[in-house]
């Protein structure tokens, strides 16, 4: 893959830079799959993320492996366009989409006292507009270009002060997602020093078999609501609604009831459920069976399907159970048509987004367990050099 570097005329005035192709189709792929089964609600309505911090709370560490060698690019891009070599520090790495309805009007990435210490920004368009979603485009108030249209691969780079005011159109379908990284030359807000810290609290006295089964946040990180701002509990529980959007619903398996808090509900062993067939198979918790199904829209034919439908283990759902999962999707998902409003991907079906093959759910499972394991492995050989350094880097090792 070659990039390609689009440098504007006026970048004295307006210093911006976008490199085409800067991510392959495999990167933009697999941070997509981490975003769509770790991510909570937003810090804006309609939009939803996945930070570092976030994935270290909730026991999935092991995905901040992926996101090294493309934070070390991209500083090191950031360092070389703008002259600042080796004078700057990451201040926020995150997964960010937006979905229907979510826009932004005109603003400069620092124009909040809280985030005066942002210099430079990055964003790195994770999908493509047109095919995953319509609106969203990007527009700077002045110079040139006056739009970016979001495709898979391309990054945008620029100061984050008022030389650079930008928008972003509404989101009319589908969900746009990018990477998105703040770096400051102010040590004091290097985000590297808080993670490594929370790194060493969780890993060090963990055992590795452990270490990579995810654990759900509190229940409210994963509300969605269309007015965020009331406590309106209208809308849904973006878990359960990003595996309904996909065909499957979730059974509880321990006894359980709609009066049972919402938090300890999402703790508790599932299985899956297509149509009126049971997977006889227990995931750990939602969290857990919803990575297992955004791994296999990820990963798709590539999966080794070695599993014959004979050793696959579904039974027919009872009127019992139908009427159980009914009554836990009254509480975690009271607007269906909004779920599919809010997460619905554009060409779900033609992309192989949606998973209908039971022995491809059941190779999915091994196949994560030996992606995850290989991550955690990576991750715990690196922590210690990242603990002597403060610093997340791609460690050789040898």
């Amino acid at each position: 893959m070659s990039e390609e570097v689009v440098v504007f005329e006026e970048q004295h005035k307006h210093p911006r830079v976008i490199i085409r192709d800067f991510l392959s189709f495999h990167e933009c792929k697999e941070l997509e799959f981490i975003h769509k089964s770790s991510s909570t609600v937003g810090y804006r309505p309609n939009v939803f993320s996945t930070t570092l911090s976030h994935l270290i709370a909730t026991n999935s560490s092991h995905f901040i492996i992926p996101f090294i060698p493309i934070r070390d690019r991209l500083k090191d891009k950031v360092e070389e366009f703008f002259k600042c070599e080796f004078e700057l520090f990451i201040e926020f790495t995150g997964l960010i989409s937006w979905s229907r309805g979510a826009s932004i009007g005109w603003h400069s990435d620092d124009n909040r006292p809280y985030l005066e210490q942002r210099h430079f920004a990055a964003v790195c368009y994770l999908n493509n507009y047109g095919k995953d979603f319509n609106g969203g485009l990007f527009h700077f108030h002045d110079g040139e270009p006056t739009s970016i249209i979001p495709m898979a691969g391309d990054v945008v780079m620029y100061t984050s002060d008022n030389r650079n005011i930008h928008s972003v159109d509404e989101i009319t379908d589908g969900e746009r997602l990018t990477l998105a990284l703040w770096f400051s030359r102010d040590g004091s807000h290097d985000e590297d020093v808080k993670l490594v810290s929370l790194l060493s609290q969780n890993l060090l006295h963990k055992n590795k078999a452990d270490s990579y089964l995810p654990l759900p946040a509190s229940s409210n990180m994963y509300w969605f609501s269309p007015d965020q701002a009331s406590d309106n509990q209208f809308g849904f529980n973006i878990c359960w609604a990003r595996l309904h959007v996909l065909g499957y619903d979730i059974y509880i398996c321990q006894d359980s009831s709609c009066e049972s808090d919402v938090s300890e509900l999402l703790l508790k062993p599932v299985r899956l459920v297509r149509g009126n067939e049971l997977l006889d198979q227990e995931f750990v918790n939602i969290l857990h069976a919803l990575q297992i199904v955004h791994f296999c829209c990820w990963k798709g034919s590539a999966l080794q399907t070695d599993v014959s439908i004979t050793d696959t283990k579904v039974v027919k759902l009872s009127d019992e159970q139908r009427k159980r999962i009914n009554g836990l999707k009254s509480e975690l998902l009271n607007d269906h048509n909004l779920a599919l409003r809010v997460f619905r991907s554009k060409t779900s079906e033609e992309n192989g987004y949606i998973c209908f093959d039971w022995t491809g759910i059941v190779a999915a499972v091994a196949a994560w367990e030996d992606y995850v394991s290989k991550l955690t492995e990576q991750i715990h050989l690196q922590l210690p050099s990242w603990r002597m350094h403060e610093s997340i880097y791609d460690v050789q090792l040898g």
